[in-house]
């Protein structure tokens, strides 16, 4: 790679770190999103006002999702879309009603497992509150602690058997410390509540996970590695945050010859995706078919332009763990640095086939990225993304990509300097190609 070329990585990195840094929940990182958009020069549309009309480059919000989109100036009513879809999500904990508990003279939190955390991750760190808060009146904000809570692991003396093998109880051994004092006289609310600065008593519900409080760092003999926390799944998001941010700028006098680019970063895609605000959920199609309505397109062309779109679900994977390699497939090995990941599984669990392949080693050789291909060891369990709810709701063709990670779920992951800036090249020439309808149908 050129000195140019590791230039831009290292900015992206540590833009990257930054935006991570600005997103401790999904609330958090669509605010985050809307405000880098809106400074570019984005509008934002209501779902509940007229919807835009004419080229120009847009968003919308729906809870802790975001959908921007930049509409070019030859836009027709068979245009397709270009739709690069990620999660703002990451397994962590959740707080519970009547959340300020505690025994033995502790103050703590209870909280529930969101998605699939890797527990002992998060034990010994320092970590913070962060969500949404509704109000009696109506409105909801923002609120993030700074380091409050921890989950104190049993000295080793207590438990002599310990590095034999730790198992938590995810009731008893998981809920964290916050202070001291009596339960009945304290109330972890209201530090949530002051920290946005707003009364408690008109707190009527809230929407609060744990997040780790370490700052992202790059590292290594080189330099060459990056921690930080929920990069699966913000590593994306910012991939194609910034892919569209670039796509809008460069079509400053006007875009012509291409689909409409679309950004579409669902939440709770840990869970299930199964709520209005995940892929699941009606959000793209409602956002996608107001977009052709706004072109004057009928059901036909509606129709049409479907068949003409594709969809790059991006999310992260695994690279190969040098301790525990009969855990990957045999024959493919994707290290940190070597490129983003393009997902496969016959089963399905990632929605890529031969033509959605082809267009992803089109668009890298164009760009000269290298990829890696990923798929599962055969008696691993495979995970999986939004590209297959998405291919199903809207019967588009879709492809899974995504950066390749070490210590995946982790409170801490781990990926290359590099790759996320390759990934965002990806989605940049994805969103630029005047090639996909031939992919398409």
């Amino acid at each position: 790679m050129s000195a140019l070329a590791e230039s831009a990585a290292l900015e992206h990195i540590h833009d990257l770190g930054s935006f991570v840094s600005a997103s401790p929940s999904s609330f958090h990182t669509v605010a985050e999103a809307a405000a880098r958009l809106k400074a570019a020069g984005f509008r934002e549309a209501r779902e509940n006002q007229d919807w835009p009309v004419g080229p120009g480059s847009y968003f919308v919000q729906r809870d802790g999702a975001l959908i921007a989109w930049v509409l070019p100036e030859d836009a027709q009513p068979t245009t397709g879309f270009a739709v690069l879809g990620a999660h703002t999500d990451s397994p962590s904990f959740k707080l519970k009603p009547k959340p300020t508990i505690g025994a033995h003279g502790w103050l703590q939190a209870g909280v529930e497992v969101y998605g699939g955390p890797l527990l002992n991750s998060w034990l010994d760190r320092e970590l913070r509150l962060a969500g949404r808060l509704a109000l009696r009146s109506g409105r909801t904000v923002l609120a993030a602690t700074g380091p409050l809570l921890r989950l104190p692991q049993l000295a080793v003396h207590l438990d002599r058997a310990v590095n034999e093998g730790l198992t938590l109880n995810k009731q008893q051994h998981l809920q964290p410390v916050w202070g001291l004092g009596d339960p009945a006289q304290a109330d972890v609310l209201a530090v949530l509540a002051q920290s946005a600065g707003v009364d408690p008593e008109e707190v009527g519900g809230y929407d609060v996970v744990v997040a780790d409080c370490q700052e992202p760092a790059v590292f290594g003999g080189a330099q060459e590695f990056f921690a930080s926390g929920r990069l699966d799944n913000l590593s994306s998001v910012h991939a194609g945050l910034r892919a569209l941010l670039d796509h809008h700028q460069a079509g400053a006098g006007g875009l012509t010859g291409g689909p409409i680019a679309v950004l579409a970063a669902f939440d709770h895609e840990e869970v299930g995706s199964a709520t209005p605000s995940g892929a699941s959920g009606p959000f793209l199609a409602d956002v996608l078919a107001r977009i052709s309505n706004s072109l004057g397109a009928g059901s036909e062309q509606w129709h049409r332009a479907l068949a003409s779109s594709v969809c790059l679900s991006a999310d992260a994977g695994h690279a190969v763990h040098p301790n525990y390699p009969e855990r990957h497939d045999p024959a493919n090995h994707p290290l940190l640095g070597g490129g983003p990941l393009l997902k496969i599984n016959a089963n399905q669990r990632y929605a890529t086939d031969a033509v959605g392949a082809a267009l992803v080693a089109r668009l890298c050789a164009e760009q000269g990225i290298a990829y890696q291909e990923f798929v599962s060891n055969n008696n691993v369990p495979c995970g999986s993304t939004i590209g297959p709810l998405t291919a199903t709701r809207l019967g588009i063709r879709t492809v899974d990509v995504g950066v390749p990670l070490l210590s995946m779920h982790s409170a801490r992951e781990m990926c290359s300097v590099t790759d996320p800036y390759h990934l965002s090249r990806l989605a940049g020439a994805f969103f630029r190609s005047t090639v996909l309808a031939d992919f398409a149908g």
